[in-house]
């Protein structure tokens, strides 16, 4: 049996701007690690010290020189901060406006029309959303196609996402804001939930040390049994719960004190801002 990756079906020359970057540089190793030729995929930064370092690492060309990076790229993928993407996306207009490659953004709350006021009409665009698991291969990447985006764009876009995780793509541009409610802001929930857990633990007298230690592999087997399992959460949650038992009284103290509502309100309003960074961004 072989133990070399699968080789993708498309492959094409894509530029990360910012490639060393943590996102971009968990998609880019995911890539190459699934199969992708590191020779096709080019990564740029201003940090010569840091993008030497990263492409010795993944095997990737690296560049200084944004402009010249993209001049045959036939995917460019953006992966700076949401400040200074207007500033970037002005540079690179010239080029992008007159070979029109698939154009995939990695910065949040940034909608679809500002790249085409930046870069110019009729270019390609994807907005892909992905989270922080990604750079640990578990991620979830919400992805949503602009004007003009083709069957193949979607293609490539998809096994970008899949080399981190998994896809998810959305009809509408403000289904996004939804996938920053439930994925990309959805780790931090579960962190804040493992915390407060580690805290109680810890009042009750347990070493922080193990009870940090106990909360995370209970977290991790609680996903993966959900995972693997045809049952949904509801029924898998019940299977835990013995009538009048300790886990029935624990949950029923979750439901009394509002986790639910909690919850709902709480991806509300995640949703909500995501909307409103989007209006700001767009201005």
């Amino acid at each position: 049996m072989s133990n070399q990756p699968p080789q993708h079906k498309s492959q094409h020359k894509m530029v990360f701007i910012g490639g060393a970057g943590n996102m971009a540089g968990a998609v880019i190793g995911g890539l190459v690690a699934s199969g992708y030729p590191a020779d096709s995929i080019v990564a740029t930064g201003r940090d010569q010290q840091k993008l030497k370092a990263f492409t010795a690492r993944t095997g990737v060309r690296g560049n200084t020189d944004n402009l010249a990076a993209i001049a045959d790229a036939e995917v460019v993928v953006l992966s700076v901060k949401p400040q200074v993407m207007k500033e970037l996306c002005e540079t690179l207009a010239p080029e992008v406006s007159a070979r029109k490659p698939l154009v995939i953004t990695l910065a949040a709350g940034i909608p679809v029309a500002a790249y085409q006021r930046w870069l110019g009409d009729g270019v390609p665009i994807i907005r892909a959303m992905p989270n922080t698991p990604a750079m640990v291969g578990t991620g979830v990447t919400g992805l949503y196609a602009g004007a003009g985006v083709t069957d193949e764009h979607k293609s490539i876009a998809t096994q970008m996402a899949d080399a981190v995780g998994i896809a998810l793509w959305v009809d509408q541009e403000s289904g996004i804001d939804q996938v920053i409610a439930v994925s990309g802001s959805g780790p931090a929930y579960y962190f804040q939930f493992m915390e407060s857990m580690i805290d109680a633990a810890e009042k009750a007298g347990m070493n922080r040390a193990d009870a940090e230690r106990l909360t995370l592999q209970t977290a991790l087997g609680a996903a993966k049994l959900a995972v693997a399992s045809d049952l949904d959460v509801a029924q898998l949650k019940r299977n835990v719960m013995s009538p009048n038992g300790t886990t029935e009284r624990a949950v029923k103290r979750f439901q009394e004190g509002g986790l639910p509502e909690l919850v709902e309100q709480a991806m509300s309003d995640c949703a909500a801002r995501a909307a409103e960074m989007a209006k700001e961004l767009d201005k």
